[in-house]
């Protein structure tokens, strides 16, 4: 059976990447700016989100309605009879459940839903082993196994930030709440947990040491396992190079890739935030 992927640009996929799979399609989650809304990626930098997120009210929304139905209709349409949909954690965001009532009324594909309970680049990582065994031929519940497998086991994510008001502001705080002042400096390690909501990993004075703890639970996460890593950054690409490079000399690293937060998740976090996601390659 002809199958296509499915997901959202929370996944944080490179553009390039998702340019070369003929089999993946990505719907835009929406940025709402006063009276104007923007598709993410596509219409809307993430530099234009920080210069304007303390001045105008910026929240973030669901994929448009139509351009759900217009995908639905593209893939049908490019000959897929299946199609596997891989979505942002369903614990930060409602469009895990915009797809679902989308997908219940479509009838002439056999559509699987999966639900990452995690957001960028692992979210991305598990879009990505699920197009290698779609086009390996895998069967369907093979590959849900090989995706909770990734995502529970062989996969993890910590971000750091300089402030938690905009987590508070989108209603993103999930159970971080209440455990770090904002007040002392102290800095959140923040990781989403198996229910898909964000918790504190660990917290320290400084971004600096916050940087250091997350290096730190990636060595006890992985130890010597050979690992792809990717280091996300909201502004600062310079200094997201050199943790990467600070990362490669005590981790066994694959690839090293450095991606620009996407717009609808930067909305959140704010201009200063990095984050590390890796996962364990395994051994053919």
């Amino acid at each position: 059976m002809k199958t296509a992927i499915l997901t959202d640009s929370g996944c944080n996929l490179p553009k390039e990447y998702i340019e070369k799979q003929k089999n993946l399609f990505v719907i835009p989650l929406i940025i709402n700016i006063d009276d104007e809304s923007f598709r993410d990626q596509l219409e809307i930098t993430s530099q234009e989100i920080y210069k304007d997120l303390d001045e105008k009210n910026i929240k973030t929304s669901l994929p448009k309605t139509g351009d759900l139905h217009d995908i639905f209709e593209k893939v049908k349409k490019e000959g897929y009879e299946a199609l596997l949909v891989i979505n942002i954690s369903s614990g930060l965001s409602g469009t895990f459940n915009a797809f679902r009532i989308e997908i219940e009324q479509e009838k002439d594909l056999a559509i699987t839903h999966y639900d990452t309970k995690t957001l960028g680049a692992q979210q991305g990582y598990i879009v990505r082993e699920a197009i290698d065994l779609v086009n390996k031929g895998v069967e369907t519940k093979k590959i849900i196994e090989a995706l909770d497998e990734l995502r529970y086991k062989d996969s993890k994510a910590y971000y750091t930030i300089a402030t938690l008001k905009y987590l508070r502001r989108g209603g993103r705080i999930g159970k971080v709440e209440g455990t770090i002042g904002d007040l002392l400096h102290i800095k959140p390690v923040i990781t989403v947990n198996d229910e898909g909501v964000y918790v504190t990993a660990s917290k320290a004075l400084g971004i600096k040491r916050s940087l250091l703890n997350m290096k730190n639970i990636l060595i006890e996460d992985f130890g010597s396992d050979l690992i792809d890593l990717t280091v996300h950054y909201a502004s600062d690409k310079e200094k997201a190079q050199e943790l990467g490079e600070t990362l490669k000399r005590s981790l066994s690293v694959r690839n090293l890739e450095l991606s620009e937060l996407t717009p609808v998740l930067g909305i959140h976090t704010g201009p200063e935030m990095f984050a590390y996601v890796a996962r364990r390659v395994k051994k053919s």
